[in-house]
């Protein structure tokens, strides 16, 4: 199981928007010096858990617009530095999924064309929904990296989450667009995309990078095997790439090699593959209201038939049965 971060710039951040520390961690049943450690790693329901409390200490719809207006470059945040470093938007996306696991469990999807770039958030384990404040706070995140960077304000074209913000109005001020309920997504226009950062410092990337990929490494190195490769499909489904080829070459092995670690853990491709669709799919239709062939599509399936028939293979019952239970 990936563990997720927890660095001192908690404190600067909580201390901006007003937060007592103290109260925090005890009402989430942490340590009292848990931001003063040197290397703080939490698992996703404990991650969760602290931003639960978080929603319940404060009792304010707009914190994720307060937490978006404090991102600074101030802490080292790892997010948040390969994105400053970068040339601009369509060049910090990537280097940003690639280090937003080590402190965060969020898998972020690119979709970078001719066109608009399109961020697609999928959570690492799809059986734990994150807190709706947590999902708000990464959309306005995102947006307010792109301004911090440019120093222009960014306007996406569109922005999606499962729970649209109680508090429209703030979130549509903000942002400049308003939140639609929908799968939690951030849609850039092609020219803000290309936009340059001010911030771009190649030399400063290529001086910290290093350090961040031992750091990844090293938590990947604490996974199973079935672990990274439920990882990598989780960022490979929706593109309909998701073979044990495609899956090998992310993780940097061979296919073979694949196979063997997975056989030695009890498990095999098709097994990790489905069960994450499987996972997937029940995700979807409980918080969603996507056809089964959107839901088809997004889990890498040539037609909605293939869907519907191993739907009923995993779970013994239609799709549509499963989203009236």
């Amino acid at each position: 199981m990936y563990g997720f971060a927890i660095n001192p710039g908690w404190r600067i951040l909580l201390r901006d928007v007003g937060v007592d520390a103290g109260n925090l961690l005890r009402r989430a049943g942490l340590p009292g010096d848990l931001f003063s450690r040197e290397r703080v790693v939490l698992d996703t329901d404990t991650y969760f858990g602290l931003w639960r409390a978080l929603e319940a200490e404060t009792d304010d719809p707009t914190l994720p617009i307060r937490i978006g207006q404090a991102v600074t470059v101030e802490a080292f945040d790892p997010p948040v530095f390969a994105a400053v470093c970068s040339e601009n938007l369509r060049a910090a996306l990537p280097r940003i999924a690639r280090y937003k696991q080590l402190v965060c469990p969020l898998v972020l999807g690119i979709e970078d064309g001719a066109g608009p770039l399109v961020m697609t958030f999928t959570w690492s384990d799809a059986s734990r929904p994150p807190p709706a404040a947590l999902v708000l706070t990464e959309l306005v995140y995102f947006v307010q990296l792109a301004r911090l960077a440019t120093r222009e304000r960014v306007v996406p074209l569109e922005v999606r989450a499962p729970e649209p913000p109680a508090v429209q109005a703030a979130f549509q001020e903000f942002l400049g667009v308003t939140v639609t309920r929908g799968e939690p997504a951030v849609v850039f226009s092609a020219e803000d995309a290309a936009r340059p950062f001010l911030t771009a410092n190649e030399a400063m990337w290529g001086f910290f990078e290093p350090e961040l990929a031992r750091r990844l490494a090293e938590l990947e190195a604490q996974s199973s095997t079935a672990e990274r490769v439920k990882a990598a499909l989780l960022e490979l489904l929706p593109t309909g790439g998701a073979s044990v080829d495609a899956v090998a070459a992310r993780l940097g092995t061979s296919k073979r090699t694949l196979q063997r670690r997975l056989g030695a853990e009890g498990t095999s491709f098709q097994q990790v593959l489905d069960g994450t669709r499987e996972q997937l799919a029940r995700h979807y239709l409980r918080r969603s209201s996507m056809s089964g062939a959107e839901i088809s599509f997004l889990l890498g399936f040539e037609d909605p038939n293939s869907f519907f028939r191993a739907f009923h293979a995993w779970t013994g019952t239609t799709p549509e049965q499963a989203r009236l239970q």
